[in-house]
């Protein structure tokens, strides 16, 4: 089975290559890091709306396109609240980082469990889950820039996201599992 490129996968692959762009430009002793590490996120965010609006409006969608895809978010996550992490290293942020990037692990692997035994349809995306990837989002762009923009209070209002990420997340995972057991104690 071949590969299938089309304008849709090279947008996701685009996104993986900001990820370490993004971490390089972190690192940088330069006082607007955090300005072009912010833009970059937002372009990788920008990326994802639009690979998944092309494959759908185009008819581009490709069973290679929805593996890379999540994989290409749960990089970017994972990777970004670590420099976060590395970055801030106390427990108020580490900890929901934790739970984010544990419960990220711990979906895909239930995911992939389910399609082996031809239940993947009972784990598939739901609400939860997109408004969690929507405050992590928020919390991640917030927590990059850091700094107050216009008197807005950009850091603390990226922890309180990341609190409601977290707690969606753990909500999410909790009905995941459910989904799964129900099925798996029917077998």
């Amino acid at each position: 089975m071949a590969l299938e490129y089309n304008i849709p996968t090279y947008l996701t692959l685009l996104r993986i290559a900001l990820i370490p762009l993004l971490a390089i430009v972190f690192y940088l002793p330069w006082s607007h890091a955090n300005v072009a590490c912010t833009a970059i996120f937002l372009i990788a965010g920008f990326t994802d709306w639009l690979d998944g609006y092309l494959a759908r409006k185009m008819g581009l969608e490709t069973s290679f396109g929805a593996f890379l895809d999540p994989v290409a978010d749960k990089l970017m996550v994972a990777i970004v609240l670590v420099l976060i992490v590395g970055h801030e290293a106390t427990p108020y942020i580490a900890v929901p980082s934790a739970i984010i990037i544990g419960r990220e692990i711990t979906i895909a692997s239930l995911r992939e469990w389910m399609a082996e035994i031809g239940q993947r349809a009972k784990v598939k995306v739901s609400s939860i889950g997109k408004w969690k990837t929507s405050a992590q989002m928020l919390a991640i762009g917030f927590l990059l820039y850091g700094e107050d923009l216009a008197g807005m209070p950009t850091k603390t209002i990226g922890y309180w996201l990341l609190y409601i990420a977290a707690a969606l997340t753990l909500w999410s995972m909790l009905n995941y599992l459910s989904a799964a057991m129900r099925t798996l104690t029917k077998e």
